[in-house]
Parts: structure tokens; sequence; C-alpha cells
């Protein structure tokens, strides 16, 4: 039987990314780690430190990786709703490492890459000063709040009566067509584009 590659800094971290992925946080324990990877706890120790050390490295290793964004697009305003759906991708496929960085309190070094980014972009557009700062920030909000709606709703227990129970054509003041819109699942990923999209253009038209 092949003897096992010696194990790297590199492969602990991404063990513990999984663990942290699926279980959070507070449940990773450095004997967990060893468990998964194979082998003993002092190795892992020889690596990356103690586990306070661990969790370090792994804010540092997912705020680098959250900070590569590249906007995409003919226009600034193109390009600004590209950073913010990628931002919000980032968000929804790490959500126990993006706590873990914030409750490091390294939130706001988080979110440095895409706030630079949307920076660039509100100045191709032609908007600076403190009204491109608003831009940034509002955008950044917009991506952020809808997240955390998303994610509430997805934890919520499910709802009686649920939505499609209590919108019909009399709620909906005869409308018809929105009773059953609302009626309907939600199509977040459609909603948020469309939102993005609407306060993009409406802020980089009045900043202009």
């Amino acid at each position: 039987m092949a003897a096992r590659a010696p194990l790297t800094r590199e492969e602990v971290l991404t063990a513990a990314a999984a663990l942290v992925r699926q279980d959070g946080p507070q449940r990773l324990t450095m004997r967990k780690l060893a468990a998964d990877l194979g082998t003993a706890v002092t190795s892992i120790y020889w690596h990356v430190g103690n586990r306070e050390s661990l969790l370090d490295a792994l804010v540092e290793r997912t705020v680098a990786e959250l900070g590569e964004i590249r906007p995409r697009g003919a226009t600034p305003a193109e390009r600004v709703v590209s950073v913010a759906r990628a931002l919000r991708r980032q968000l929804r496929s790490h959500p126990h490492l993006v706590a873990m960085v914030h409750e490091r309190g390294l939130t706001e070094r988080m979110f440095l890459p895409a706030q630079r980014a949307l920076v660039h972009e509100v100045h191709a557009a032609g908007v600076r000063g403190a009204r491109a700062a608003e831009v940034v920030r509002a955008v950044q909000f917009q991506v952020v709040g809808h997240v955390l709606v998303e994610r509430n709703r997805e934890r919520a227990p499910a709802q009686s009566p649920a939505e499609e129970e209590l919108w019909d054509t009399p709620t909906a003041e005869d409308d018809r067509a929105l009773a059953r819109a609302l009626a309907a699942p939600v199509d977040t990923e459609r909603l948020f584009v469309t939102s993005v999209r609407a306060l993009v253009k409406s802020l980089l038209e009045t900043g202009s």
C-alpha cells in the first residue's frame, strides 16, 4: 500500500472550510478535522497552530476568495449589476464562512474588493465624490438585505396560510394577474436582478 503524501497546510484549510460550510464554525474541532484528514491532531497543530490560529487562517482565506470579482458588461451600469450579482452569489454560497468573518470583525475588509470594483464602475459612469460613495453603499446594502431576506425565507417554518392561500382577486384589488403572481413561488434571482437594475439606473442617472 502506497504511503500517504505529506499533509499540506492548504489541505488542512480546505478540509476545515468544508467542515465550517457543513456544520458552522462552532462545530469545528481539531479532533474532528484530524479524523476527516486521517491524521493525528498534532499534525494539524504543526500546520496551522491552535484552533484560533486555524480560524484566523480560514478568515483570511475566505476574504481572499471573496475578493475575486470581475465586472462584466458593455456599460458601467451593466458592470455594476454584474458585481452585485457576483457578491450575492458569494454570500449565498458561503454562509457559515461569511458569518465567521463577521464574528471576527472583518466584515468591512471582506466587502472591500467588491466596493473597489463598484467605485471603478461608478467613476466610469461619471459619478464622483460623496454621491459615488452613496451609490456604492446603496448597491452593497441592497445585496446584503436581499440575501438576508432570502435566508430568512428559507429557514422559516412552513407558513399557514401560505402565500397562495392569501392572495385572490379581491385581495389584489380586482387585479387577477397580480393575485396570480403574488400567489406563485418567488423567483429570487429574477427579483434581485430587477431591483438592482432599477436601483443602479436611478442612482447613476440622478448622479450624472
